[in-house]
């Protein structure tokens, strides 16, 4: 048991030292191969705590190779500029001032509600509350705000051509009613990126390939 006890701090004032060197992103928004990096340091450190049979310089050589190999592409990063984005990638503009940029989302393996959740997290309800919106590198997301935010809670009812029912139920919407929508604008939920509605009646509307528009749709219900 004392063993175990030993060797579990030794490995823990290893890691303590090597993550403190790494720097604040690496305990922050971790970049995609410091995510790898510090899932193979918490494998490395568990084997040699666990099984005492294992002796305990091969886990503290382990972990401090890991470093070295950080420190590494740190400093490939430094001097090579573009080394970063071939290990980290760049940042995606998935909003512009015409709307929602689609191509943005599929390079990203990200759909329309990804998108609205993100933004719900950042503080927008709304996907034209924003001049711009983007996925940094490390995955996190940044908007440039408009001054005036409209203050409504939209449901999403149409995902890249996709109807979502329960939300056309929930914002009190016969699917008859969006479909007559539609056809009034020269559309088809087939040709719609995406489409929300909030409880006042307000449809945020952009057709594939097209800029958004603001519309006004009656709803049954308010919410």
């Amino acid at each position: 048991m004392a063993l175990i006890f030993i060797r579990t701090a030794l490995i823990f004032l290893t890691l303590l030292i090597c993550m403190r060197l790494m720097g604040k992103s690496q305990i922050g928004e971790m970049q995609p191969f410091e995510f790898v990096i510090t899932l193979l340091i918490a494998e490395l450190a568990c084997i040699p705590m666990a099984d005492s049979s294992i002796p305990l310089m091969y886990g503290v050589v382990s972990i401090i190779t890991i470093f070295i190999l950080h420190q590494t592409v740190w400093l490939l990063d430094l001097w090579f500029r573009p080394m970063k984005a071939v290990i980290c990638g760049k940042p995606s503009l998935v909003i512009t001032r015409e709307g929602v940029d689609a191509r943005q989302l599929r390079k990203n393996n990200l759909d329309v509600s990804d998108l609205i959740e993100s933004m719900r997290v950042a503080g927008y309800f709304n996907l034209d509350d924003v001049y711009y919106g983007l996925y940094e590198a490390n995955g996190s997301f940044s908007a440039l705000a408009k001054e005036n935010r409209t203050n409504s809670l939209p449901v999403l009812l149409i995902d890249n051509g996709r109807v979502d029912k329960a939300n056309l139920a929930a914002a009190g919407i016969p699917p008859e009613k969006l479909y007559a929508f539609l056809k009034e604008r020269g559309t088809t939920a087939k040709r719609v990126l995406v489409m929300t509605a909030d409880g006042g009646g307000r449809v945020y509307l952009q057709k594939k390939g097209r800029p958004y528009t603001i519309e006004n749709m009656e709803t049954d219900r308010q919410w």
